[in-house]
């Protein structure tokens, strides 16, 4: 059985083309999970709101605990990491984190990176090698086999690697850099453009998108069919 962690983190509450003024990523990620779910009723979802719902931005109490061996945690301790916590379990539960989010002004949007500094833990989803001093960084979430799949959405065409405005997109270079940080190396990037321009383009741009997920979830679930997951630990 696969479990998808699927994470919204549009400011839009709604669904572009159900709602006035809906969120483009979150009506992808809905096509992404509702059409996964459809071919596999048996798969689990997580879903986490965090466009609505922003994780705390990480404070000095929260790296001072962060960075204390457990065993020497103190309760005030254990407190501040509570939330960091239950982010960090769903993630190592996923095996498929699904991320739609926005392009907001050439990078992700502030709850995206809250959430991304809230699960990049050392000791559970990354682990220091003192022995190594060029690069003691080890990935800890390479136990298995998961993918992310992030579903974006941006105001500006040409934005997509090797594309004219390319430079102009820090979204995804960054959610690969800390994704892979922890060990997910298996990324699929699906993005709708044209939203300040609107009219024929974007929604061409939709229908392309909406395509390119049904391709993805095919491919995906023929891999997940072919290698059963293992379960986690």
């Amino acid at each position: 059985m696969t479990h998808i962690l699927h994470i919204d983190a549009s400011a839009r509450p709604g669904i572009a083309g159900t709602d006035n003024h809906g969120s483009h990523s979150r009506h992808l990620t809905y096509q992404f999970v509702s059409q996964w779910q459809s071919g596999r009723p048996q798969d689990t979802v997580t879903y986490r709101d965090i466009g609505q719902n922003p994780p705390s931005i990480i404070n000095h109490d929260w790296i001072a605990s962060a960075f204390t061996p457990e065993e020497r945690l103190e309760p005030w301790m254990k407190e501040a990491l509570a939330e960091s916590d239950q982010l960090v379990d769903e993630l190592i539960a996923a095996d498929i984190v699904v991320i739609g989010t926005p392009l907001y002004n050439f990078g992700m949007p502030a709850a995206l990176k809250a959430w991304i500094d809230q699960v990049v833990r050392a000791g559970r989803t990354v682990e220091f090698d003192d022995s190594n001093p060029i690069d003691p960084y080890v990935p800890k979430l390479i136990d298995r086999e998961r993918h992310a799949v992030v579903l974006a959405a941006r105001g500006g065409v040409n934005m997509s690697p090797g594309e004219e405005m390319a430079h102009m997109n820090h979204l995804e270079p960054h959610l690969a850099t800390a994704l892979g940080f922890m060990g997910i190396t298996r990324l699929h990037y699906i993005a709708i453009e044209g939203q300040e321009v609107g009219g024929e383009l974007l929604a061409a741009s939709v229908v392309e998108a909406v395509s390119q997920v049904k391709a993805l979830i095919d491919e995906l679930q023929v891999a997940f069919q072919e290698a059963p997951i293992s379960e986690p630990a």
